[in-house]
């Protein structure tokens, strides 16, 4: 029997087809999807994450990491289309304006999936505009944003801003995460959540989007 323990730490070695042959594996004998994701991908891309902020690994490394992570979030795709719900909620999710860095954002994503939710990616640099287009149009419960570098967060802020001038603050919660990103920053802008992690935005989201469902 396949232990999960074993796709995250192919993971962290990068090793994109070891990756893809255990999670088809896990697949093939009745794994949870969203177990799949939490103790195999997350997991090992959390440690990955971990080590870099400690310095204790280059970016290139996370890079290589984070190419076997795509490769098995497509692998999963067609179960974690089959778990979205719009009845329980649509998130927007971005990095933003003038960030390209999607790996905290691609986690976010999937793990958001695997809890049922609907989410929409709008990618990388996205501006505020877009954000609230999308969140328009597809009636979303939260934007959620994140941002790699400090010199890119004061986006997160404009972010806020432009959101009270469309008239939607009340409509629409507000979540910033990221490396650089702080709880206390998220006070600061008037955003509403601030996600540490990948699990913690899921967790938060799914919460948020059942309470309004409740409502």
């Amino acid at each position: 029997m396949l232990e999960l323990q074993e796709i995250a730490l192919s993971l962290q070695s990068g090793k994109a087809q070891e990756t893809m042959d255990l999670i088809s594996r896990a697949i093939a004998e009745q794994y949870a999807i969203e177990d799949i994701l939490k103790y195999g991908l997350i997991a090992g891309m959390a440690e990955v994450e971990r080590r870099y902020r400690k310095n204790e690994i280059f970016i290139t490394e996370v890079l290589i990491t984070a190419r076997a992570l795509n490769m098995g979030i497509r692998l999963l795709k067609p179960f974690l289309d089959a778990c979205e719900s719009s009845q329980k909620g649509t998130v927007v999710i971005g990095t933003v304006k003038g960030d390209i860095q999607e790996i905290e954002k691609n986690l976010m994503s999937v793990m958001m999936r695997g809890m049922g939710l609907r989410v929409v990616d709008l990618g990388a640099a996205v501006t505020s505009e877009r954000f609230i287009e999308a969140a328009e149009r597809e009636k979303a419960c939260i934007i959620a944003c994140t941002a790699a570098l400090t010199t890119t967060m004061p986006h997160m802020k404009a972010l806020v801003q432009a959101v009270i001038a469309a008239k939607l603050r009340d409509q629409v919660k507000i979540m910033v995460s990221g490396a650089p990103v702080t709880e206390r920053y998220c006070s600061v802008i008037g955003a509403d959540l601030y996600a540490p992690d990948a699990v913690s935005a899921a967790e938060m989201a799914e919460a948020y989007c059942n309470s309004r469902t409740a409502g």
